[in-house]
């Protein structure tokens, strides 16, 4: 979301990280009008308020699907749209003209998973008991998850809201992968205590 990196001089964009699609300029390439597209969540990035609790959201149906997927897979995968990400956040900032913009969520997105995988590799590796977190049963579980994900991103601890500071793309995603690894130990140690 917000952060303390000095804006683009010079840019002629709102500084919120919100433009209505009708404001984008008519010769913006589909490409750019694409990547603002999946930057922005698929849309969700545009509602308010809280564009950053909206992308999580869309983070959760994420994690649903690499939830179905072995352990392995799953994590090759969170990886994989991390880095992924990065040249996106990137290039969706400099469309935007605003540094780590608003309505910029694919961070939230990509990172709201690493909350719950900690889950199902504890219960996979004997660590906690395990839990099928795909089962309506688990509902508290993506509660905890979703909450501690959000209060760590907003709260900005040590070292997610240094790892914001980081160079464009790197310092947009990042943080939010800091927020997602704290809040799962986090949730993982939880596991461990209660039954």
């Amino acid at each position: 979301m917000g952060t303390h990196r000095a804006a683009s001089a010079g840019s002629d964009w709102p500084r919120q990280g919100h433009v209505p699609v009708d404001t984008l300029p008519s010769t913006m390439r589909l490409s750019d009008r694409g990547t603002l597209w999946l930057a922005q969540g698929f849309g969700s990035g545009r509602l308010r308020p809280g564009p950053g609790t909206w992308g999580s959201l869309v983070g959760c149906a994420w994690a649903g699907v690499l939830l179905h997927l072995p352990a392995s897979a799953a994590l090759v995968a969170a990886i994989a749209a991390a880095l992924a990400a990065v040249p996106v956040c990137t290039r969706a900032e400099s469309l935007l003209g605003s540094p780590d913009p608003g309505s910029v969520v694919l961070d939230e997105i990509v990172a709201m998973p690493l909350v719950l995988l900690p889950l199902q590799a504890g219960g996979l590796l004997g660590w906690i008991p395990a839990r099928d977190l795909l089962a309506a049963s688990a509902g508290l579980w993506w509660l905890a998850a979703f909450t501690l994900f959000r209060v760590l991103d907003i709260a900005k601890p040590w070292p997610v809201g240094a790892l914001q500071n980081l160079p464009r793309g790197w310092g947009i995603v990042l943080d939010d992968v800091a927020a997602g690894l704290i809040g799962g130990i986090l949730l993982l140690a939880a596991a461990r205590i209660l039954p």
